[in-house]
């Protein structure tokens, strides 16, 4: 058994070195084409040394950094040759390839950004972070009532975007010595204004059911996976309702740890395609695309784990149910909006379809959910988000500015 595990290792190990390899080829026959920047034209860069795995990370960005490029300079910075082919493809500014420490040397030395934002927590962000005279700026990918929102690798950065009231709560109870008025700054979720993509199903008079689920997590105090627990029972219900379109679009990671997990979201998939094929009009979604979008704007009712989907929801201002952990380990924060969720155990998931009614007419709940999305995200009337964006951005520059000239003596 122990050479049969061996083997199958060293048969991963291979192909993994094999897809590598294969990755930096395409990437060293493209780059030579690739126009860097010009010298000292890079005011924003955008560092992102994640794999294409995360990619979703840096995709949320894209619109909200096309707008801030048509007054600002901005560039993403890319680590990783397999992110680096994809951001060439999709990436609406332009991205510098700094596979190693001495790249980054060099685009510093020629750019010399004012501000440096960064969307996760990535190690490697250190060794950009140990370049002065620029503000490092965490931005996240997301808002959540998760553990990692209030991490004390904050304190790493010079400044820190967030979306409202309930962020800078959430880091004022849980951060010592964290001076939120100076180094946060709340701008609401800007890509809410960017939501891409249009719908593939018709318009008709189905209740359009989002399930977004997270991944099974790499720790139990993350277990906030459902689609194992709850995700099935979903699925079949909805899948079964007549009245009912089902779009699911499970985290990227899902299954990657825990085998049954990959299972149950084998199972769904097969289920959407089993239902589809019997009524070809039901028009139900196995979304796996790299967009997001319209996915949460156009559904009547979202139902999502414990993630950032949750906020993102939240900004459309339109219903969702969150499914509770069946893990006694994973860490729930009820201090926030999931104080008030609308919690759907896993008990109550064969009852889906009613809860869905509910949720989508229920007077009193739509009026916790209003509540809710301004103690999140304020205003969220289209295109002021963005506005707060450009303004933080702008606010940055200006006393990259003031400092810089303090310094000179000028």
């Amino acid at each position: 058994m122990a050479i049969v595990k061996d083997a199958r290792t060293a048969i991963r190990l291979v192909a993994r070195l094999l897809r590598s390899r294969k990755v930096r080829t395409q990437l060293a026959r493209r780059l030579p084409s690739v126009p860097r920047p010009a010298p000292g034209s890079v005011e924003v860069a955008v560092y992102f040394a994640d794999g294409p795995v995360n990619m979703y990370q840096i995709r949320q960005w894209y619109g909200p950094l096309a707008e801030l490029a048509r007054h600002r300079g901005v560039a993403i910075i890319s680590r990783s040759p397999g992110a680096m082919l994809t951001l060439l493809d999709e990436s609406p500014v332009p991205v510098v390839y700094a596979r190693q420490v001495v790249d980054l040397e060099r685009f510093v030395a020629e750019q010399a950004p004012k501000t440096v934002l960064y969307v996760n927590q990535n190690a490697r962000n250190f060794q950009m972070m140990r370049y002065g005279r620029m503000w490092h700026v965490f931005v996240n990918h997301g808002e959540s009532d998760k553990m990692y929102m209030t991490t004390n690798q904050f304190k790493a950065y010079d400044y820190a975007l967030i979306a409202g009231d309930a962020a800078r709560d959430r880091l004022a109870d849980a951060l010592w010595d964290y001076d939120l008025d100076a180094r946060t700054i709340a701008i609401g979720r800007p890509q809410a204004d960017h939501f891409v993509g249009e719908p593939p199903y018709p318009s008709d008079d189905r209740t359009v059911v989002l399930y977004a689920p997270t991944w099974e997590g790499d720790r139990g105090a993350a277990a906030y996976g459902s689609i194992a627990s709850h995700g099935t029972t979903i699925a079949d219900r909805v899948l079964a309702s007549p009245q009912h379109r089902l779009v699911y679009r499970p985290h990227p990671r899902s299954g990657v740890v825990d085998p049954a997990y990959k299972a149950a979201h084998e199972r769904i998939v097969a289920a959407i395609a089993a239902a589809n094929a019997a009524d070809p009009s039901a028009h139900h979604v196995y979304d796996d695309g790299p967009t997001l979008g319209w996915q949460l704007a156009d559904a009547d009712v979202a139902i999502t784990d414990i993630s950032a989907m949750i906020y993102d929801r939240l900004a459309v201002g339109k219903p969702l149910l969150v499914t509770r952990p069946v893990s006694a380990d994973a860490e729930v924060d009820e201090r926030g909006y999931l104080s008030d969720a609308d919690w759907l155990r896993a008990d109550d998931a064969g009852d889906v379809i009613a809860r869905v009614e509910r949720a989508a007419n229920d007077a009193e709940q739509l009026a916790r959910l209003r509540h809710w999305v301004h103690r999140y995200f304020g205003d969220t009337t289209p295109g002021t988000a963005t506005a707060r964006f450009h303004a933080a951005v702008d606010r940055l520059v200006a006393h990259w500015h003031e400092v810089a000239a303090a310094r000179s003596g000028s």
